[in-house]
């Protein structure tokens, strides 16, 4: 029997600390430890998991680490042949954790596993992170209606870091999170750097979350189109080999002109210029990193999963 760690950050997520933390307790399967990072919440979210949850392993940072750092914090005190990191404002299915555990059984070589997220009502939120010729990156099935297209087990590119569940040895040899990218990508960023080091990624449907969703940062909020437009830009110029990053090169060009069109009709262009101008400015950083990097594979793995449109799965 594997050992799950199963790893949140939570930052100011009082309100759905209780269903989260329930929903694992509830689990028919129970070899798992519950690892906690407090972000240096504002709310009592510290003082709420000590009163009524004292068997939860709570690490309270002074400094909010994002979601990157928080990872690492709890992953890095794991003792799971497992991680799995999980959004707070997220609830698990029961039977969950006994899925995820039959699909490593089943599917024993692969390094990542990607559950089916869902809304509240239904509606799917992620089977896998998507990617595009131009660098946009989406849920995979986001918004559409659970009908059954999505309920086959499958190879995909990587799991969303709202629930992601990792081989302990696949993600310390990726290099784990990087705390540049904060929040937001850092999923993305991570998964194409473990693909690289020949670790692939399946898709397990009948493993089922469900997730609010930017219950803690919000929908296209400054924090969000910040991080997630600068971000953007760092994770191809860091990881995609060199013949792939020119062959995308005049894409991601022409999107990151476009973009700041698209938040400016939306109110939010210079949030949207910023995020560009400062992710533009720390490129030289980014590609100092290529140098540390585990790659095993000429990318072609990376190129089989890459969309022609945005949005097209």
């Amino acid at each position: 029997m594997v050992k799950f760690s199963i790893i949140i950050p939570n930052y100011n997520g009082i309100s759905y600390l209780l269903p989260c933390i329930d929903s694992i307790r509830a689990q028919k399967y129970q070899n798992h430890e519950i690892i906690i990072v407090d972000n240096a919440s504002a709310d009592s979210s510290t003082e709420f998991i000590r009163d009524f949850y004292p068997d939860v392993h709570l690490i309270v940072n002074s400094c909010n680490r994002g979601f990157a750092g928080g990872c690492n914090d709890g992953a890095n005190v794991a003792k799971g042949e497992f991680l799995f990191f999980l959004n707070v404002d997220t609830r698990l299915r029961p039977e969950f954790l006994a899925s995820m555990h039959n699909a490593i059984q089943k599917y024993g070589g692969y390094g990542m596993y990607a559950p089916k997220m869902k809304y509240p009502d239904g509606r799917i939120n992620s089977t896998g992170i998507c990617i595009s010729l131009s660098g946009a990156a989406w849920d995979r099935g986001l918004g559409a209606e659970d009908s059954g297209r999505y309920d086959q087990s499958e190879d995909i590119l990587g799991p969303s870091g709202g629930a992601a569940l990792f081989r302990r040895e696949a993600f310390f040899e990726a290099g784990g999170f990087d705390e540049d990218f904060f929040l937001y990508m850092e999923d993305l960023d991570l998964v194409i750097r473990a693909q690289l080091a020949g670790w692939k990624c399946r898709y397990i449907p009948e493993a089922v979350v469900y997730h609010h969703h930017g219950g803690i940062t919000g929908i296209e909020s400054d924090i969000s189109v910040y991080y997630g437009n600068r971000n953007l830009l760092w994770y191809p110029v860091k990881n995609y080999p060199w013949w792939l990053l020119l062959l995308v090169l005049p894409w991601t060009v022409g999107r990151t002109i476009g973009v700041v069109g698209y938040y400016a009709l939306k109110g939010k262009g210079r949030v949207a210029i910023k995020a560009k101008w400062d992710g533009i400015c720390y490129i030289p950083q980014i590609i100092k990193k290529r140098k540390g990097q585990i790659s095993k594979t000429s990318g072609t793995g990376i190129w089989r999963h890459l969309h022609v449109i945005a949005f097209s799965n």
